[in-house]
């Protein structure tokens, strides 16, 4: 494939130059954890079930290391990129002072350094083949109508034919068995464009996740660049980033991960049942047909820590999604409006929101007209933005009372409101009536009205921790047998505080008696 490494060759003139050395700790997950303080980071000792660490993430403002997951000798995490502090911590700066850092390391070219695997810490233990076991790391169910356990944490790397490049998103996997999962490739993507074009031709796409990474490459995962993006994580680093071949493909991936799963989107194309899951916007998304992941290899550390990340619920600012989102977020629409206006101040996308929806906006008029030069950059920079505020520069974009403050004694609906239709939508977005199509700066952020005849469905639900609260039966096949269940009622069933094996049984189950999906997500016998 063809990736930008560097040789790092650099030096003093008239010097023999010297070879750049990737630091392959500087970035190691764990040791972020460690740098840390008590305001943002508590240990949780002792055994912790699995069935309860959703419920233990929720809302909670702080990292969270569990150091002894039930049924597994790797500790977890969860809710490390939950809060600025922490992101600004990651770059080594203060939460004001954030995006300026972004985007200035966003400016400068990244260094990729391709290590030997001896070298690599991510390939110090190598699992292949009957080896690999996705139910034996310490997987949670994170939502109470999820349709499974899923790796919420994980980052693709993928190769891109047209243009030479590696592909770097995030996209979860809900466990199917020990060694496949189902892969969310619904959204327009550019990775959804490269595995339509290989399943088009009956080709499996290979793919490697690593899961265990620090902060900043989780940011750079969810940048849309037109760059080779191992180079943009490097850039964000603002240091050299050494990278490994994998084990069974040719993919470069973080030689410094945690851990790494090697495999390959089968040629099928979207056949298989993925979903329900809590979405980022804070309500589930349903059952879909999608891709199915194939794992070929585990690599990790001697001593990892495995990742899980904090998605949806009513706590979305505590969650690690809304706040990677909003600097994404905020990082484009800056761009953006370098290119429209003169003085911006500041720009802040509010995780509450999911961090991509609301945007705030500090700027300094020059001449009138360009704040709404301003709100029509921000409408164009990126699908997700729905609602842009633009105030004075004495208005404090991070307080909610300045702004709710501005909005009361600053606006007139009749002269200052700029309302456009038939813009392209974020289909999660449940106020929408045509799925694709959404209209920009309205205020009202209520869901639909129902008429009394009318309930909720299912896509409007918020999803919370999981409850096992459901009938008791004496085995699982009891349980289906007694009518459809979702993953949860399942776990109920039998009384179960971990979830896993309830994967195992199905995979095993399903082979010699069908067990399908219903669009709600309940399992049952065909």
């Amino acid at each position: 494939m063809n990736s930008p490494t560097n040789s790092g060759l650099s030096g003093l003139s008239g010097q023999a130059a010297q070879p750049l050395q990737p630091d392959l700790e500087q970035f190691n997950l764990r040791r972020f954890l460690e740098s840390l303080g008590p305001d943002e980071f508590e240990t949780r000792d002792g055994v912790t079930e699995l069935a309860s660490v959703a419920q233990q993430l929720d809302g909670n403002p702080k990292a969270v290391l569990f150091k002894q997951p039930a049924g597994s000798a790797v500790p977890l995490c969860g809710n490390v990129a939950g809060s600025r502090a922490r992101l600004a911590k990651a770059f080594g700066t203060t939460p004001d002072l954030l995006l300026q850092e972004v985007i200035a390391r966003g400016r400068k070219k990244g260094v990729v350094i391709e290590v030997p695997r001896e070298a690599a810490p991510v390939q110090q233990v190598v699992l292949m083949g009957d080896e690999c076991d996705l139910t034996a790391l310490p997987v949670h169910l994170q939502h109470g109508l999820d349709g499974a356990p899923y790796i919420s944490a994980s980052i693709d790397f993928t190769h891109n034919p047209a243009t030479g490049w590696t592909n770097v998103g995030i996209r979860r996997l809900m466990l199917r068995g020990r060694r496949t999962a189902g892969i969310d490739l619904i959204a327009p993507s550019d990775l959804r464009a490269i595995y339509v074009g290989h399943a088009a031709k009956g080709e499996r796409l290979p793919i490697a996740f690593a899961v265990g990474t620090h902060p900043i490459d989780h940011l750079a995962a969810a940048m849309r660049t037109p760059t080779d993006e191992l180079a943009l994580i490097a850039s964000l680093r603002g240091a050299p980033m050494g990278v490994v071949k994998c084990i069974t493909n040719d993919l470069l991936v973080p030689a410094d991960a945690q851990y790494i799963l090697e495999g390959y989107l089968d040629e099928r194309g979207h056949v298989e049942d993925e979903g329900p899951f809590g979405e980022v916007l804070g309500y589930y998304g349903g059952v879909k047909q999608n891709p199915v992941f194939h794992v070929t290899a585990i690599t990790h550390r001697r001593d990892p820590v495995f990742q899980t990340f904090t998605i949806s619920g009513r706590t979305m600012a505590h969650t690690d999604t809304a706040q990677v989102c909003a600097l994404r977020t905020e990082a484009v629409v800056w761009r953006s409006l370098e290119a429209a206006v003169r003085e911006v101040k500041a720009v802040y996308a509010m995780p509450s929101t999911g961090g991509t929806f609301n945007v705030r906006v500090a700027m300094q008029q020059r001449v009138p007209g360009e704040a709404r030069n301003a709100i029509a950059a921000v409408f164009g920079s990126l699908a997700n933005v729905k609602h842009v505020y633009v105030v004075d520069p004495d208005i404090d974009i991070f307080s909610d009372a300045q702004m709710e403050w501005a909005l009361a004694t600053r606006f007139q609906a009749d002269r200052d409101l700029v309302v456009q239709g038939d813009f392209r939508a974020l289909p999660l977005d449940p106020s929408l009536v045509t799925p694709r199509i959404t209209a920009k700066a309205g205020f009202d952020l209520t869901l639909p009205h129902l008429r009394p005849d009318q309930t909720r469905s299912f896509e409007y639900l918020v999803p919370a921790p999981p409850v096992y609260d459901g009938a008791r039966f004496a085995s699982l096949e009891a349980a289906l047998e007694a009518g459809p269940k979702r993953f949860a009622e399942l776990m109920a069933a039998t009384g179960t505080r971990d979830g896993r094996e309830i994967v195992r049984w199905l995979e095993d189950a399903g082979a010699k008696r069908a067990i399908v999906r219903t669009p709600e997500g309940h399992y049952k016998f065909a």
